[in-house]
């Protein structure tokens, strides 16, 4: 599987962007796409999360109420709506697949076999 994701920009603080994370097949079974974020010299964190196969969402604190994650499954593509935005989101974000999930919440980037190359998102003052 490959993922592509497309949508960063540079936007003011307060304003809004919408990533999408396209992949490259169909995707089956009960796989989980996630967005995480890298700011530079920093770790890859969380962001959120979309269970394929229901739909179920889960978001990092810091982004909860502000960010969306949605999906098309006919188009195979996850969406991340980030309304707000403020500088701290300043990243390269990143979508990630995990196709054989395990139990509990998959926020730990390490647990994602498959990973885009990232757009980078920029928030000034």
């Amino acid at each position: 599987v490959q993922l592509a994701e497309s949508g960063g920009g540079r936007v003011q603080a307060g304003g809004s962007l919408r990533l999408s994370c396209a992949a490259s097949r169909r995707t089956l079974g009960h796989y989980v796409v996630g967005w995480f974020r890298q700011a530079l010299g920093k770790e890859r964190d969380f962001v959120a999360l979309i269970n394929w196969s229901d739909g179920n969402t889960y978001y990092a604190d810091s982004v909860k109420g502000r960010f969306t994650v949605s999906r098309d499954t006919d188009r195979n593509t996850v969406y991340l709506q980030m309304n707000s935005l403020k500088p701290d989101d300043t990243a390269v974000y990143y979508c990630g697949m995990d196709s054989a999930p395990g139990a509990g919440l998959r926020t730990k980037s390490e647990w994602y076999d498959y990973w885009g190359r990232g757009t980078q998102v920029s928030v000034s003052q």
